[in-house]
């Protein structure tokens, strides 16, 4: 169990519910590592702001609740995917324990989920980038070690949950080249660059010596505990850089669509980025040439001689 939410104390019946739903993934479902760990995140967020809300058992949840944590979850900044996300995670947990006989009346089959409306991320400028990753403290482990993180997310366009997850053996320095596990335990070979190389290289020799204390691990990235370090930490790392570098709100995922939108906007193919990301549908992929075409419409309006010389009113008489 991850050490960011393990010593957070929820009641028996909670924690045994929540078991429940993990075996049911695991043995049942088939869901992979990584997936069973975000869904057993997500039930362990859901019972932890409803114990701190008096609600000390499954059985004692009522739909209000539920959208009550919906519109906590909103408050708290999540972004509407990851809202939505949570709302079906709470209906199939929830229909889990109703099969079960753990609750009686399964109050999650009327919640809904937020509305999607279009939402093209937010990019960051190449300057903006640089500033970024030149945030971290270069003398201290933990500032190496987000140096790395960084360095890793831009070069690579991985998620948040493939960065923490990397081991050791699925580096490859000297060709420049990283095996990220995607969803649905997809692996995928990405490219980096010379950047992020070195960055790894620095972290690699200097700074993971330091924070491993001694104790044997594949995992690339630690915490200053010597355990992997965990997807809340790691996010947690991505905005102190951000504040410090005077960027406002900037998320792992921010790196994400700007590595996706720097290629597009350099002429690559967008079948080329489609498996960069890993993704699984062309459509997925697709939305990020809208924001390429928004910057190609910068670029014509302030280079072209004529985008605004002669052009005609959109006024009528």
């Amino acid at each position: 169990m991850d050490p960011d939410i393990s010593g957070i104390d929820i009641a028996p019946a909670w924690r045994e519910a929540i078991d429940l739903w993990v075996e049911h993934l695991e043995a049942e479902r088939g869901r992979g590592p990584h997936t069973v760990d975000a869904y057993r995140r997500d039930a362990h967020d859901l019972a932890t702001t409803l114990s701190a809300w008096g609600v000390e058992r499954p059985d004692e949840v009522e739909l209000l609740t539920l959208r009550r944590y919906l519109a906590d979850l909103d408050e708290r900044g999540y972004a509407r995917s990851t809202i939505a996300r949570r709302a079906s995670a709470t209906r199939s947990f929830l229909a889990l324990l109703a099969r079960r006989g753990v609750i009686e009346v399964d109050p999650g089959r009327l919640l809904g989920s937020p509305k999607q409306g279009r939402h093209l991320p937010r990019v960051l400028r190449i300057d903006e980038v640089e500033r970024l990753l030149a945030a971290p403290d270069a003398t201290d482990p933990v500032g190496i070690r987000d140096r790395a993180l960084l360095e890793l997310l831009y070069a690579s366009g991985a998620r948040i949950s493939e960065a923490t997850g990397l081991d050791l053996a699925a580096l490859d320095l000297r060709q420049g080249l990283v095996r990220l596990l995607g969803k649905g335990d997809k692996e995928r070979l990405v490219p980096i660059g010379e950047p992020a190389i070195d960055a790894l290289t620095t972290y690699l020799q200097v700074a993971r010596p330091a924070l491993s204390n001694g104790r044997a691990t594949d995992a690339v990235l630690l915490n200053q505990r010597g355990d992997r370090l965990g997807v809340r930490d790691a996010r947690s790392a991505v905005t102190a850089a951000a504040r410090a570098a005077g960027l406002g709100h900037v998320t792992p995922h921010t790196l994400r669509h700007s590595f996706a939108t720097h290629l597009l906007d350099a002429g690559a193919d967008i079948r080329l980025v489609q498996e960069l990301l890993g993704h699984a549908s062309l459509a997925t992929t697709q939305r990020y040439t809208h924001l390429s075409r928004g910057r190609l419409r910068e670029v014509h309006a302030t280079a072209h001689p004529r985008a605004r010389a002669g052009r005609p009113s959109r006024e009528r008489g």
